[in-house]
C-alpha cells in the first residue's frame, strides 16, 4: 500500500509539475552601446543594443515574468518602451521618458521588471527617447503557455521581419536641425528589412536579408514596421500570405498578396512554399496617400527555396503605387477579430466617457526659425509639452505643478475638420492629461483635419489594447456612423492609423491604473507634440492598485 501511494504521489506530481514551471523569469541584459554600421556604401556609428542592429529578440511566453537590465554606455539618455504590453499595474517598466521614468542616463543602469499578463504574440521594443529608436529597436516574440496550440496551422519554422529605415546621417543631427529651422526633417535615404535595404548598385557587398525555405512547408512570418515615419507595403513575389494576428492579436485569417503596416503595428502572417525551387523578391515600399515627401526607395530581401542555385534569377515582384489608398483600405477592412469562445472579442459596449480628438498639424511663432514660424502638431488643438520629472511619479507622489487634469474631451473650437480650415493654425501648448476612474469604458473618436496637410495618423495607445469599432472618410458623424459600428467582432490592436481625411473610433476599459501615453507613431508628429496621456486612478484594493516604483527607478 505505502508503494502505491508514493506511486500515485509520483504520478500526482508529474501532472502537476507544468503547472509549476510553465510561466518562467525570462532574464535579458540590453548594453547601450555604439557599433559602426556600413550601408549605402556609407559609414556611421549607431547606437544598439549589444552591437546589433535590429537588437537581439526577446522570447517569452504568456504570463511569463521578463526582466531585461539596461547598462547606458552612449553619451545620450536613453529609455526602452515594450511596445504593447499591457504592464498590468508596472507602469514604472513602461519606457517612454519624461512619461512613466525619467531616462536613464550614461554610464546608469535600470531593471525593467514585468509580466506578459494574457498576451500571446509578436510584439516589439524600442527606445523612447529622442529619435533613438531609429536604430534601437527589437523583437518581442511571446509565445502560447506550453501545451497551448496556435489557432491556426502549425508551422515549420518562424521568422522575424523587421521594417525600417535608414538614414546617411546621423538621426539626431538631423531632427535637430528640423526643430532649429521649423521644417520638417529630410526623409530617409532607405529602407531597411532586417536591418538591409538589400542590393544597391556600386555596393556589391550588401545583398540584403535571404530567408531560405524549402519547398511544401508552412512558415509564420512575423513582422514589425520600426520605421520611424512611414508606412508600408509588404509583398513576396508569386506568394500569398494568410493574416493570422495583428498587435499580438489572433485574426479572423484571410488570403492577400500585399499586407500594409503602419509604424508601431505588427503582423503574423502565414507563408506556404508552393514552388519547387527559386528565388524571389521580398519588397517593402511606401504608403502614402497625402502630399507628404517620403522616401520612394523599396527595401528588398530574398526568399531562397532549397536546392536552388545562387546565380538563379530572382522573380521580381510589382509593388503598389505610394498612393495606393483603395489597397490599403481593403486589408484594413479585411481585418477581424478571431472572437473564438478562447479568444473571445470583450467590447465595451456601455460607455463612460465619449471623446472625440482631432490630430492634426499646426504652425506656431518661432522668432528663431527660418521663416519666424515652426511646425507642430497637436490633439484637439493642445500641442504637448514634455515634463522635467516623469507624469507617472507626479501622480504617485502627487507632485504639484507637473500637469493638470483639464485635456479636453472635444474640440475647443468645431468646424468642417476635413474641409475649408480656420485661418488661424496656432496651437496651444501645455501639459494636460485626461483621467479617466478605474474599470471605466471609453469611445475615442480620433479625426484627421485638414490643417496644413491631411495625413494618415498611426496613433498608440500605452497600457491597453483597444477594439476598433468604426472608421470612415470625412467628418465623424455621431448619429449615423455610429449605427455601422462593429460591436461583435472588431479588430484588436495597440496602433491604429486615422486616415487622411478621415476618422477611427476605438473602445477599450480603463482597468490599468497608471499614466498610459498617447500619441502618433510618426516620431516627427511626435516630437512636433502630436500626443497627449491618459491617468488611470487605482480601484479598489491592492490587486487594482499601481505598485510602488523600483528602487532603481531613475532619477532626472
Amino acid at each position: 500500500m505505502a508503494a502505491m501511494g508514493i506511486r500515485i504521489i509520483l504520478f500526482l506530481a508529474a501532472c502537476l509539475l507544468p503547472l509549476y514551471v510553465e510561466a518562467m523569469v525570462r532574464h535579458y541584459k540590453f548594453n547601450v552601446v555604439l557599433k559602426n554600421a556600413t550601408r549605402l556604401c556609407s559609414n556611421k556609428p549607431i547606437v544598439t543594443i549589444n552591437g546589433k542592429f535590429p537588437g537581439p529578440t526577446i522570447y517569452a511566453r504568456e504570463d511569463d515574468a521578463v526582466l531585461v537590465k539596461v547598462v547606458n554606455h552612449v553619451k545620450y539618455n536613453v529609455s526602452i518602451h515594450w511596445h504593447g504590453v499591457r504592464q498590468l499595474r508596472t507602469g514604472w517598466a513602461d519606457g517612454p521618458a519624461y512619461i512613466t521614468q525619467c531616462p536613464i542616463q550614461p554610464g546608469q543602469v535600470y531593471m525593467y521588471n514585468f509580466t506578459l499578463t494574457g498576451q500571446r504574440g509578436t510584439l516589439w521594443w524600442h527606445a523612447h527617447i529622442l529619435w533613438l529608436r531609429a536604430t534601437v529597436h527589437g523583437a518581442l516574440v511571446i509565445l502560447p503557455k506550453l501545451g497551448v496550440p496556435y489557432p491556426f496551422p502549425k508551422p515549420r519554422m518562424e521568422q522575424v521581419i523587421i521594417l525600417s529605415e535608414w538614414w546617411k546621417s546621423d538621426t539626431e543631427a538631423i531632427i535637430n536641425e528640423a526643430l532649429k529651422s521649423g521644417l520638417a526633417p529630410n526623409v530617409s535615404d532607405a529602407h531597411t528589412i532586417n536591418g538591409h535595404p538589400g542590393p544597391v548598385q556600386g555596393c556589391a557587398s550588401q545583398g540584403g536579408f535571404t530567408f531560405k525555405v524549402q519547398s511544401g512547408n508552412t512558415y509564420l512570418l512575423r513582422i514589425i514596421n520600426a520605421a520611424l515615419n512611414e508606412e508600408l507595403f509588404f509583398k513576396i513575389a508569386n506568394h500569398k500570405l494568410i493574416v493570422v494576428e495583428v498587435d499580438a492579436t489572433y485574426t479572423k485569417p484571410f488570403k492577400t498578396d500585399t499586407i500594409v503596416i503602419a509604424p508601431g503595428q505588427t503582423t503574423n502572417v502565414l507563408l506556404t512554399t508552393e514552388h519547387a525551387t527559386g528565388k524571389y523578391l521580398v519588397a517593402a515600399s511606401p504608403f502614402m496617400d497625402a502630399p507628404i515627401a517620403v522616401d520612394n526607395n523599396t527595401a528588398t530581401a530574398t526568399l531562397h527555396y532549397s536546392g536552388t542555385l545562387g546565380s538563379t534569377i530572382t522573380t521580381p515582384t510589382s509593388v503598389p503605387p505610394k498612393n495606393a489608398t483603395l489597397l490599403a483600405t481593403s486589408f484594413t477592412n479585411s481585418l477581424r477579430s478571431l472572437n473564438s469562445k478562447k479568444y473571445p472579442a470583450r467590447v465595451p459596449l456601455k460607455i463612460d466617457h465619449n471623446l472625440l480628438f482631432t490630430v492634426s498639424l499646426g504652425i506656431n511663432p518661432c522668432a528663431t526659425c527660418v521663416n519666424g514660424s515652426r511646425v507642430v502638431a497637436d490633439i484637439n488643438n493642445v500641442t504637448f509639452v514634455m515634463p522635467k520629472i516623469s507624469l507617472l511619479q507626479a501622480h504617485f507622489f502627487n507632485i504639484k505643478g507637473v500637469f493638470t487634469y483639464d485635456f479636453p474631451g472635444n474640440p475647443p473650437i468645431v468646424y468642417n475638420f476635413t474641409g475649408t480650415q480656420p485661418p488661424n493654425f496656432m496651437t496651444m501648448r501645455g501639459t494636460r492629461l485626461y483621467r479617466l476612474a478605474y474599470n471605466s469604458t471609453v469611445q475615442l473618436v480620433l479625426q484627421d483635419t485638414g490643417m496644413i496637410a491631411p495625413e494618415n495618423h498611426p496613433i498608440h495607445l500605452h497600457g491597453f489594447n483597444f477594439f476598433v469599432v468604426g472608421k470612415g472618410q470625412g467628418n465623424f458623424n455621431p448619429i449615423n456612423d455610429t449605427k455601422k459600428f462593429n460591436l461583435v467582432d472588431p479588430v484588436e490592436r495597440n496602433t491604429i492609423g486615422v486616415p487622411a481625411g478621415g476618422w477611427t473610433a476605438i473602445r477599450f476599459r480603463a482597468d490599468n491604473p497608471g499614466v498610459w501615453f498617447m500619441h502618433c507613431h510618426l516620431e516627427i508628429h511626435t516630437t512636433w507634440g502630436l500626443k497627449m496621456a491618459f491617468v488611470v486612478d487605482n480601484g479598489k484594493g491592492p490587486n487594482e492598485s499601481l505598485l510602488p516604483p523600483p528602487s532603481d527607478l531613475p532619477r532626472c
